[in-house]
């Protein structure tokens, strides 16, 4: 897969560096999200709610979570790590919302992606990472969300 620098892919019990993940400074949120938990769209959205403390304001739908991911600046902090576990069972009965959901992410990290500055990257405002309960569910997940990365781009 094409990485993306602020999209990550493990197995359940993978590790990844955590200068990947935290800034050197500033106010760093995290949320744990549940993919098993994600079987409907209503269940995303409540997850999403639940997990990023969406505010009042937030519509219970694809383009209500697009908004609230894209701007950020009802959250009280400078970056944000994503948390979804089990990613790879999010939404199994519904491939075309599971798009919908991957749409929504890949579209919200390109949005606050890495910037290149006179001292150096900085890392992006919104880091994303997927986990896959067993490892050989991690090459799918991989090209499902490359798939839908050419897809938009090619948009």
């Amino acid at each position: 897969m094409h990485t993306v620098p602020w999209l990550h892919i493990v197995a359940k019990q993978g590790a990844l560096p955590v200068d990947l993940l935290l800034p050197v400074t500033g106010r760093t949120y995290v949320a744990r999200l549940d993919g098993r938990e994600m079987r409907d769209t209503d269940d995303v959205f409540q997850q999403f709610y639940d997990g990023l403390r969406l505010p009042d304001y937030f519509g219970w739908n694809w383009n209500a979570l697009s908004d609230c991911l894209r701007d950020l600046k009802w959250l009280s902090a400078d970056h944000c790590v994503l948390i979804i576990e089990a990613a790879d069972e999010a939404l199994p009965d519904d491939p075309s919302d599971q798009r919908l959901l991957f749409n929504t992410l890949l579209r919200a990290g390109q949005r606050w992606s890495y910037t290149q500055r006179p001292e150096g990257i900085e890392l992006s405002r919104l880091v994303v990472v997927m986990s896959c309960d067993a490892p050989s569910a991690v090459p799918s997940l991989q090209g499902r969300l490359q798939s839908r990365l050419e897809e938009m781009a090619s948009s």
